[in-house]
């Protein structure tokens, strides 16, 4: 797993250990994660040019904001994800493959928290969920 740590490892390192919350990204393979601590990057497109990688890739990665209570994750499933057409299909492709993708990575770094969907981001976690 390849972990970028924007500004530096140092920063995020501190951040991590005063207990602030952090921008995530987690590649859909799982095998990159860039961190920021939040006040630092602000938003997840902006933590991609950051770190020189074009913020128009944001689709390509799960995106959470990650503290020692718990894994918020911004629930988008990209129109194109895996080239599934039917919605449904594909959110719930989408929501599997997030679920353990985002579940490595906090195992690897070592948090042991919940992964949320909070409220605003379940417009498609429930309509996966509609026609079960």
């Amino acid at each position: 797993m390849n972990i970028t740590k924007y500004p530096s490892d140092s920063d995020v390192n501190k951040a991590l250990s005063d207990k602030e919350p952090l921008l995530v990204l987690i590649s859909f393979d799982g095998k990159t994660v860039i961190m920021s601590h939040i006040d630092e990057a602000v938003e997840y497109h902006i933590l991609l040019e950051k770190v020189g990688i074009d913020s128009r890739d944001i689709d390509k990665y799960f995106r959470i904001v990650l503290d020692d209570e718990g894994a918020d994750w911004t629930f988008i499933c990209p129109p194109d994800y895996k080239q599934i057409e039917d919605k449904q299909r594909r959110i719930k492709a989408f929501y599997r493959d997030g679920f353990t993708a985002i579940s490595d990575v906090l195992s690897e770094l070592g948090f042991m928290v919940g992964i949320n969907i909070p409220k605003r981001y379940r417009r498609h976690f429930d309509h996966m969920m509609s026609d079960e």
